[in-house]
């Protein structure tokens, strides 16, 4: 597998991160940190065991949204603690109210969470000052290294998960990835090929070498076609909601529009001062305009759907294909095994892009000397290789691996085809796709997106619903970005 990125400093040899990282993770392994198939009864003994040892009878406490890896690491913390002889007490929360959790806990001048789930936009960006730099911990020669350093993560996830303006600090360390891609109905798509190729003119196969107006196509000829096996094309999360700003987002993206100039760079790692919002742009125009016919023609309840909505629709066979995070695979083969396949999103007029929704682990600033050191040992094992497979292999989580190098390991390969004991694996060609340095849609990392964000799903929401026209509801959202983005640069 290759990774087609551009890497923030200058990195060692990737076959040299892959050896450290999976010797690193088998080390691990052995001191029954990382199994994936249990731990051991007795504690390390070895010197390097020691390191792991030095806070036993401490006690964590974890701040996550209620995702897939923390779903697994919640199910089994046993590992962890016959390492450490740490007890991890783990919160879970909708992702709005973990961000008033931490605001209040960072503001409290101490750490009632000491790890927390970082969210770039919501948590990294405006309150980085309030999360410690990783490196002071990684360059301390008391506590154990990170499997493979930061070279084994995946370079454009380091970035946008993990650091903010400054390309060399290190605030969090990536945990998950969920990705936007094409979810579509193989059996269906098999089933109406040849027709649909025929009445479409052209091959209507999900790649993403189909373009967004074929994409369309594709949706009005499940309408009128195949009302037998399902009752519309395409659905979205196109409710007033934090979704319907990712699920537009791609098409902006693939028009040519952005947030704001230099947006690669603005999403990747991030920036205090953006500068003017650029949704006033004839192409971001062009953009919302196709997002608005392409819902006229999607499932009505489109308008009522987060992406679990949507993806329960998908899976209760209402839908012949829908953009949605690549974690809802597993899901998707519980319910409907060997009928779902998966593709990177389709491309448009001038690009393509797939939204990245991942998020990394960081601690809080306010944590005591022995709390950050404890704090540091659970960071560097629950993104270890070793506890990553394990998530893959969890029955109750899942996730993906944020690690190269868990990629590269046989039995994770195998796992891409059916049948499939890790069956987000299964989405792993389309999200090394999207995830290309070229292809990752990212969002803009700055410490007023969430205000930011809660006017674009609102005009977006205005403009589905018939009150604004798609150019009244761009510009009605630049000019309120540009007011948000001006107070917050001025405080």
């Amino acid at each position: 597998m290759k990774w087609t990125v551009d890497r923030y400093p200058p990195e060692p040899s990737r076959r040299a991160v892959l050896r450290g990282a999976l010797a690193a993770g088998a080390a691990l392994a052995v001191s029954g940190g990382v199994s994936s198939c249990g731990s051991r009864e007795d504690a390390p003994r070895t010197a390097a065991g020691d390191q792991w040892r030095q806070f036993q009878g401490a006690t964590l406490n974890f701040i996550s949204e209620n995702t897939a890896p923390t779903a697994a690491i919640a199910a089994n913390t046993r590992p962890f603690s016959d390492l450490t002889g740490i007890e991890v007490r783990i919160v879970t929360l909708e992702l709005t109210a973990l961000v008033q959790r931490v605001a209040l806990d960072l503001a409290s001048g101490r750490a009632q969470y000491q790890v927390i789930y970082a969210d770039p936009y919501q948590v990294l960006a405006p309150y980085q000052r309030g999360l410690v730099d990783l490196r002071t911990l990684q360059a301390d020669p008391n506590l154990p290294d990170l499997p493979g350093g930061v070279a084994d993560f995946i370079p454009a996830q380091m970035d946008a998960a993990g650091r903010f303006v400054d390309p060399q600090a290190v605030y969090a360390l990536p945990y998950d990835a969920p990705t936007m891609i094409w979810q579509y109905r193989r059996d269906l798509f098999d089933k109406y090929r040849d027709r649909m190729a025929d009445d479409l003119g052209f091959d209507p196969t999900p790649s993403s070498a189909r373009t967004w107006e074929e994409y369309f196509g594709i949706a009005q000829w499940f309408n009128k076609n195949a009302t037998s096996d399902v009752r519309y094309g395409t659905g979205h999360q196109a409710r007033q909601h934090d979704s319907l700003m990712n699920d537009f987002s791609n098409v902006l993206w693939s028009y040519g529009g952005d947030y704001f100039d230099n947006g690669k760079q603005v999403g990747r790692l991030g920036s205090r001062d953006p500068g003017p919002c650029r949704l006033d742009s004839a192409a971001a125009i062009a953009g919302a305009e196709f997002y608005q016919r392409l819902l006229s023609i999607a499932d009505p309840a489109s308008t009522t759907w987060d992406w679990d909505g949507v993806g329960a629709a998908f899976r209760g066979g209402r839908l012949a294909m829908c953009p949605n995070w690549h974690e809802f695979a597993a899901s998707n083969e519980q319910v409907m095994p060997g009928k779902v396949s998966y593709s990177a999103l389709p491309r448009g007029p001038v690009s393509t892009a797939n939204m990245y929704g991942g998020t990394g682990l960081g601690i809080s600033a306010n944590t005591l000397p022995h709390e950050r050191g404890a704090a540091w040992l659970f960071l560097v094992w629950a993104t270890s290789p070793g506890t990553q497979l394990a998530n893959l292999k969890s029955k109750a989580g899942g996730g993906t691996p944020t690690r190269t190098s868990v990629y590269e390991l046989p039995e994770v390969r195998a796992a891409e085809k059916r049948p499939s004991p890790m069956p987000n694996m299964l989405t792993a060609a389309a999200v090394r796709e999207a995830w290309q340095a070229d292809r990752i849609g990212l969002r803009p990392k700055i410490p007023m997106w969430n205000e930011c964000n809660t006017a674009i799903f609102t005009q977006l929401s205005r403009m589905l619903t018939g009150g604004a026209s798609p150019e009244e509801a761009m510009r009605s959202i630049k000019s309120r970005v540009d007011q948000i983005v001006a107070r917050g640069w001025v405080a």
